[in-house]
Parts: structure tokens; C-alpha cells; sequence
């Protein structure tokens, strides 16, 4: 298992700018198209996942989750970009992005802007999924 905790951390420091999990300046939350119809991407275009098994408001993704998974960090301003709605953008204490209370993460593996490699995935007992700009999940 530690073994596995080490590829994830490896993994997420070679994996370039969506793995940092934060987006220089004002974080952004927007929509835009994919394969899976419109769905959220940070300001950088790089997708954006929720993860089935937090409750609103909060993460239950740590360690090794948290390195194939890097949750989307923010300080300062919180913007909605084109089709996203700012009402539904805030974050938890740690400082990670929500949209409809619903902490927001990337993938380690998407390493460039408009890839999505694990939608709909099972992983650390939940379900990861792309969201709406109403903040439904796609499934």
C-alpha cells in the first residue's frame, strides 16, 4: 500500500500544472463543452471532478486519494466564468473550490486542458464525476 501511496505522490509531481491544484490569481469556475455535454473546468480549462462519497461542504479525499486526486485550492477572489453561476462557487475551510457545496478536484492523470480520462470512475470508495454548471453530476 505504501508503495502505491508513493506512485500516486510521483505520479502527481510529474503530471504538470493541473496536479498543483490551484490556479494562479483569481480561481475560476466556468463551462464549457466536452464529450459529456457542458460541464465545469477551472479558468485554465483543465476539468473539473466531484467525489460521491463527501458530504456537501466537505472532502473525505486524503492521502493517497488526494495525490491521484489534487483537490482544486484557491485563495483570494472566486470567479464564475462563461455559463457557471456564481452563487453555487464558495469553498471549505482548507481553502478548496465547491460548486453547489460539492468540494471540486482534478485528476492526475489529465494533463492537459480539455482532457478527461476519468469520468465515472470508482475509486476510494466513491464514484468520481464531471458536473453541470446547475452542479448535477453527470453520470
Amino acid at each position: 500500500m505504501k508503495l502505491l501511496a508513493a506512485l500516486f505522490v510521483l505520479l502527481a509531481l510529474a503530471a504538470g500544472p493541473a496536479a498543483a491544484g490551484a490556479e494562479p490569481g483569481a480561481a475560476t469556475v466556468k463551462v464549457q463543452s466536452s464529450r459529456f455535454g457542458p460541464i465545469l473546468f477551472d479558468g485554465r480549462g483543465f476539468v473539473l471532478y466531484a467525489f460521491t462519497r463527501d458530504p456537501r461542504g466537505a472532502s473525505k479525499c486524503a492521502g493517497a486519494c488526494s495525490a491521484a486526486w489534487p483537490p482544486y485550492r484557491a485563495r483570494g477572489v472566486l470567479r464564475a466564468g462563461k455559463g457557471a453561476r456564481a452563487s453555487k462557487i464558495g469553498r471549505t475551510r482548507s481553502g478548496q473550490v465547491t460548486y453547489a457545496g460539492r468540494p471540486l478536484y482534478y485528476y492526475v492523470g489529465d494533463r492537459r486542458p480539455g482532457q478527461i480520462l476519468c469520468q465515472d470512475v470508482v475509486e476510494f470508495g466513491g464514484r468520481w464525476l464531471v458536473l453541470r454548471g446547475t452542479g448535477a453530476l453527470v453520470r
